[in-house]
């Protein structure tokens, strides 16, 4: 496939973004509640996209839910419990970077959970979707798929890359030497949870600029939604009497950033 030249993509990432911003809207003028979750290998691109997604909408309205490893208390709860408590209220959005889905993956992989708890998951995951949908939630999954060349590509990129190094965990040097491990979690995960009223949609995302265009153009599609008319807004006059009486403490009692740009 072309590469798209940064003008084109740029084109195509403001008008989506634009999309987006009405979709905002009704979602709030309409109190609908929306998660969408983001899983894929490491370095797959879920960041990025969800990055050009968040970019433009209010934060208030559209949020992201990346939770740390479960601490003592939160590993002895219901496993689904930790995530409930960032699920949306009405007129919100919440875009979760990896999700329940850690115990099909990563905790299948790297044995942080038993065979039970990962059996249990299996079957317990449709029900569990199930009842958000029930209970007025639109539900959209994301796998983003990425190829072990191109993993590696972007791995040496953050390992050589002083602002990308951050990026490289430790679990990242496993996923490599478990790549195996980790497609047959996936395909094992699929055949459970890819359902007909919770399917997964998968991301092809060896091209970064295309998969996020792809993204976000098909979360669009996933919701029914129309612009609303604008509403006319009026800027105030400043109270010209109030400025006068108004005196403004002498500038040299406040800290002021230095100038140097």
């Amino acid at each position: 496939m072309k590469k798209l030249s940064k003008k084109k993509y740029e084109q195509a990432l403001l008008e989506l973004q634009t999309e987006l911003v009405i979709l905002q809207q009704w979602v709030v003028e309409h109190q609908l509640k929306v998660v969408v979750l983001f899983e894929g290998r490491d370095a797959a691109g879920k960041g990025g996209a969800i990055k050009r997604i968040t970019e433009k909408l209010n934060p208030r309205v559209c949020r992201i839910a990346a939770l740390p490893a479960p601490n003592d208390r939160e590993k002895s709860q219901w496993y689904f419990q930790r995530y409930v408590a960032h699920l949306p209220a009405g007129g919100e959005i919440v875009l979760f970077d990896r999700s329940w889905y850690n115990r099909a993956g990563v905790e299948k992989v790297m044995g942080f959970c038993d065979e039970e708890q990962y059996r249990d998951f299996l079957h317990a995951c449709p029900k569990f979707e199930r009842m958000l949908t029930q209970s007025g939630i639109i539900l959209i999954k994301y796998w983003f798929s990425v190829s072990d060349e191109e993993q590696e590509k972007r791995f040496l990129d953050r390992i050589n890359d002083p602002l990308k190094r951050w990026k490289f965990s430790p679990m990242d040097l496993e996923s490599r030497s478990r790549w195996a491990a980790y497609s047959e979690a996936k395909d094992e995960m699929f055949a459970y949870t890819d359902t007909t009223s919770n399917p997964w949609w998968v991301v092809n995302s060896d091209n970064k600029k295309s998969a996020r265009l792809n993204c976000i153009s098909h979360l669009l599609s996933q919701i029914d939604y129309q612009a609303l008319p604008a509403k006319e807004i009026v800027l105030p006059p400043l109270n010209k009497k109030a400025q006068e009486k108004y005196l403004r403490a002498p500038l040299d009692s406040q800290n002021f950033v230095p100038e140097l740009f």
